[in-house]
């Protein structure tokens, strides 16, 4: 067992090319020493911007558990999600729910959850390895 909590920022973005059209998301961990702990991309298929986004926060709160983080602070440069994740706004659109769901109980794994809107500079990284997923997927 770890002594110490661990710490982490999460950076995720998701794409969409036609928005609904091929899509994909991409993650980047650190720890708050800024070291890379993990990355990780995949093409989703068809959806739209939104759908990929809410796949990129799954899938970095994924990772985030799978290190062992208890702490994760989640930037994201999709200000609809950050403030739909955030209870700002409400979750209408149906296909949107059970994603928002996945999140809600992801979220109670973890002693702390912060959500974070960044400009899309500083989602450099996750935004590359998004887009990279879809350049593989249409290859």
């Amino acid at each position: 067992m770890q002594d110490e909590p661990l710490s982490v920022v999460a950076y995720a973005d998701g794409a969409s090319r036609g928005n609904p059209g091929p899509s994909s998301y991409g993650v980047v961990v650190y720890d708050q020493r800024g070291k890379e702990l993990h990355t990780g991309s995949k093409a989703l298929g068809h959806a739209t911007n939104n759908q990929a986004e809410y796949h990129a926060a799954i899938a970095a709160l994924e990772a985030a558990l799978g290190l062992g983080a208890n702490v994760v602070e989640l930037r994201m440069d999709s200000e609809l999600v950050v403030r739909q994740l955030s209870g700002r706004y409400k979750v209408r659109n149906p296909k949107l729910q059970p994603l928002y769901k996945r999140i809600l109980a992801l979220r109670e794994r973890f002693d702390c959850v912060v959500l974070a809107h960044v400009p899309r500079e500083l989602n450099r990284v996750a935004d590359k390895l998004a887009n990279e997923a879809l350049d593989r997927r249409q290859s």
